[in-house]
């Protein structure tokens, strides 16, 4: 445990961080992608969700993307974006707190670590259609506006389209927004990170890939893995006080 603790206490170089990053997504999408969850099964799953959301009057999903579809552009706008913050904002970002805040790294990297293995023995156990596929009249708007197939038999080889539970869209948007609200001297910065898991949330609804409770379990499952993170990595001081310290 003292070894794994000092591991994943270290902020390794740029080239074994980014090799490290790189195999773990692929894990991730290998084992996303195991098995044969049959659409039946996860839609049964998507139906147990929408009543929830329905018995306690959360069931707005429908709405916001309707609204969303109502404004010229945005659509598109909206699935390009779905794309792009998941992988490029949050790789952006961890390499901002890898070059700013090396202290902080470990914490941020372990946190991610940990909600993406926690959320795959989700997906293995609770298989669930996302809201474009759930047969409930949502619109699939990355197909349709970003002209990107999420559900071809191409990038289904690559991952499973069943797994809605948790969403690591607003997952890996919390995480980074609230590293950002956290560590960013800007007070610009500050607020944009505290705004930018709401944006998630309404772009991950609006484009029908996911629900609320889809973000409110990858919401769970952050501050689950944000305190495991607390407890493997070993906390330090910054570097900017450590040599206040000592001077």
């Amino acid at each position: 445990m003292n070894e794994l603790r000092r591991s994943l206490s270290r902020r390794y170089p740029g080239f074994v961080e980014l090799g490290l990053a790189v195999a773990l997504y692929a894990i991730y999408e290998f084992v996303r992608g195991f098995g044969s969850t049959s659409l039946p099964l996860a839609r049964a799953h998507t139906d147990e969700i929408v009543w929830l959301e329905r018995t306690l009057h959360l069931f707005v999903e429908r709405t916001v993307q309707d609204g969303a579809h109502a404004v010229p552009v945005l659509p598109a706008l909206l699935g390009f974006l779905y794309l792009a913050l998941h992988l490029i904002g949050t790789s952006l970002a961890l390499i901002w707190v890898y070059r700013k805040h090396p202290d902080r790294f470990p914490l941020v990297r372990t946190t991610i670590v940990a909600a993406t293995a926690l959320s795959l023995v989700i997906y293995v156990l609770y298989p669930a259609a996302p809201p474009r596929l759930a047969g409930l009249g949502f619109a699939d708007t990355v197909t349709h506006s970003a002209h990107l197939n999420l559900s071809s038999n191409l990038l289904g080889s690559f991952y499973n389209p069943f797994a809605a539970v948790p969403s690591l869209h607003f997952g890996y948007s919390l995480i980074v927004g609230v590293a950002i609200a956290a560590y960013a001297e800007r007070r610009w910065a500050r607020i944009a990170g505290a705004l930018y898991p709401a944006l998630m949330l309404f772009i991950i609804v609006a484009t029908g890939n996911h629900f609320l409770f889809d973000a409110a379990a990858g919401g769970l499952v952050v501050v689950a893995s944000w305190w495991i993170a607390r407890r493997l990595v070993e906390q330090r001081e910054p570097t900017r006080r450590r040599t206040l310290v000592t001077a």
